[in-house]
């Protein structure tokens, strides 16, 4: 038997919708991940006391527990004391801490690659540590960090499959649904791979563009 595309085609809006909530998702969490991630890596750089081992608790915590544990934890753990988070905002600060820890670990090896020599330089120009960090140190490192970076991003995108179990309705969810409801196995896989591909494929060229260039204006390996 052959693949049902009357199927496919009815349930295509569907997919659309869950496409740009995964989108959503992702964007928003991505966003936030490099957030922490910078401000993770620069208390690791100058190796501010307290707060560094606050956060190599923090990515501990968050690189040796599934993505899904921690859903679980925001969205069904937080109510019993009296926080009660929607599914999506649930699945956006998930994704953001899980990816805070390894965007931390990617900009921290970009910081740690600026030679100490520039460093040095610009403290003997009479430059504030705040401002070497901004003019000298940052953009160098995050010229450095951007293949890792986008590694994460692709990384972070997939793992928003796992949202469906605190019961988001993304393109997961949505292929589940229709598998338990009809059956339709091969073409509900067919419509998740294939919009999986739609998000992924632009990011992935992109990210090769951005790493093409950097090595090309002498920031690369």
């Amino acid at each position: 038997m052959g693949l049902d595309f009357g199927f496919m085609q009815k349930y295509l809006p569907w997919y659309i919708d869950a496409a740009i909530l995964t989108v959503r998702v992702s964007f928003f969490g991505i966003l936030f991940s490099l957030v922490v991630g910078v401000i993770c890596s620069v208390i690791r750089y100058y190796k501010i006391p307290v707060l560094q081992r606050i956060v190599s608790v923090y990515i501990e915590i968050s690189r040796n527990t599934p993505l899904l544990v921690q859903l679980f934890f925001l969205y069904f753990g937080l109510p019993k004391i009296g926080i009660v988070w929607s599914a999506e905002i649930c699945a956006v600060v998930g994704l953001a801490f899980l990816g805070g820890s390894y965007m931390s670990e990617s900009i921290r090896s970009g910081l740690e690659s600026v030679e100490k020599s520039q460093i040095e330089s610009a403290a003997s120009l009479g430059m504030s540590k705040a401002l070497t960090m901004k003019e000298v140190i940052f953009p160098q490192a995050l010229a450095s960090s951007v293949p890792g970076i986008c590694a994460n991003v692709i990384f972070l995108i997939k793992e928003t499959s796992v949202v469906s179990g605190i019961a988001l309705a993304d393109l997961m969810y949505v292929t589940k649904d229709l598998i338990g409801l009809y059956y339709e196995t091969d073409e509900a896989l067919i419509m998740l791979v294939a919009f999986y591909l739609v998000i992924l494929l632009p990011v992935s060229v992109l990210a090769s563009l951005i790493e093409r260039r950097l090595r090309y204006a002498g920031f690369g390996n």
